[in-house]
């Protein structure tokens, strides 16, 4: 096998604050990695599974950070410094924002709420998302707290917004193509992820187990994060803790849909975001990826991804394209997993992902076309287009 062209970059995410008091359930396993601190399953992760894609569990989501952000200026402020338009942004309605670099690389992916006092981010990075808040609000009347010690998540198969009467709630919106968003992959209508329902439901960190005995009660399984990650990956859903690394741009992940507002005004970032957009093609594209699970050995996070070098007698993999991000087992699909491969590597190109058992073969599945072009680029406009970013002596 040729050495790797990459090594894999430090994910986005922090280390769990607290453990839940639900990995005492009888069967839980805890899980490893990002999710840490709550359970990966709790017996049978099958049945999880089925429950889950039924629309009727609860799953433990309390290893997420909240970030809450008060005062008038809040959402003009959040609106100047993050790829979302949140200066009308209705009370109890869900969206999701990004920060950028200067350089348009993912630093901070927060679902995002408002209550009409306040304003609630829920992300994997509370403690650097809230310093960073910290030191950009000047003047402004905003507060910034991390509340992540006082509120716990909890995930339920639901597609509702929050009403008055409850908790503070977050719809995830994705894969809906918000207004001033836009798209590199399939229709809303056409998306795997159409058919996912999901939102995040706050309550205080000491009411957890309550909260959750109340869903099960109704008839609600609790079931652990191998379901509600199977569900996540089965519908091309990015996950910042996972799918970004220090070099990670939007458009890679087709997260433009959700999370990026191409029509607002100024904020970090945005030059390469509308760059990229108009003229410029993502360097890599996300991927879905079929697993081989004959060997009944799944390959890691920040496993290499190879093309297949065919010869007379043999087929070997060449050169490295790319990394695994997620890795699933689905209850009906199998083996899957998310990817993030170089835009060149053609969408029907033979894959084998690296893996301690040996190469595993793998089908791939377009999320991120390799044209790079999202469905409202503008035109070429001739030869003037043709120039744009060309030295004039060149």
């Amino acid at each position: 096998m040729t050495a790797p062209v990459e090594v894999q970059a430090e994910r986005h995410g922090e280390p769990p604050r607290h453990a839940s008091p639900l990995l005492n359930r009888r069967g839980a396993v805890r899980a490893a990695g990002p999710d840490d601190g709550v359970a990966w399953h709790y017996g049978d992760p099958t049945a999880e599974q089925r429950a889950l894609s039924r629309g009727g569990a609860v799953v433990d989501q309390s290893y997420l950070g909240v970030v809450t952000v008060s005062g008038p200026d809040r959402l003009s402020w959040l609106n100047s410094i993050t790829s979302q338009e949140l200066t009308a942004l209705p009370p109890r309605t869900s969206t999701e924002l990004l920060v950028l670099s200067p350089q348009g690389h993912i630093e901070h992916a927060a679902g995002v709420v408002d209550d009409g006092e306040t304003t609630w981010l829920l992300t994997e990075t509370p403690i650097a998302l809230a310093a960073w808040l910290n030191r950009m609000k000047f003047m402004l009347r905003v507060e910034i707290a991390d509340v992540t010690d006082d509120w716990a998540a909890i995930g339920e198969p639901v597609d509702a917004e929050g009403e008055p009467d409850e908790p503070v709630t977050w719809r995830d919106p994705w894969p809906t193509t918000a207004e001033g968003g836009t798209r590199y992959g399939p229709a809303d209508d056409e998306h795997p992820g159409a058919d996912r329902d999901w939102r995040l439901v706050l309550v205080p960190r000491d009411q957890l187990v309550d909260q959750v005995k109340a869903r099960e009660a109704a008839g609600w399984p609790l079931v652990g994060t191998w379901a509600s990650e199977a569900m996540r990956v089965e519908a091309w859903r990015p996950r910042a803790s996972h799918e970004v690394d220090h070099r990670t741009i939007p458009h890679e992940l087709d997260w433009l849909r959700t999370a990026v507002h191409l029509h607002k005004g100024c904020y970090r970032g945005q030059e390469t975001v509308a760059r990229v957009h108009n003229l410029g093609r993502p360097p890599r594209r996300l991927v879905m990826l079929h697993l081989d699970g004959s060997g009944h050995v799944l390959p890691e996070v920040g496993a290499q991804v190879y093309d297949v070098v065919r010869t007379d007698t043999s087929q070997e993999p060449g050169r490295a394209v790319g990394l695994v991000t997620s890795v699933a087992r689905h209850h009906e699909l199998g083996p899957v997993a998310l990817a993030v491969v170089k835009r060149s590597t053609p969408g029907d190109a033979e894959l084998v992902v690296d893996s301690d058992g040996g190469a595993v073969a793998v089908n791939q599945e377009t999320i991120v076309p390799g044209e790079g072009v999202s469905t409202d680029r503008p035109a070429p406009r001739g030869p003037v287009a043709r120039g744009l970013g060309q030295h004039p002596m060149l």
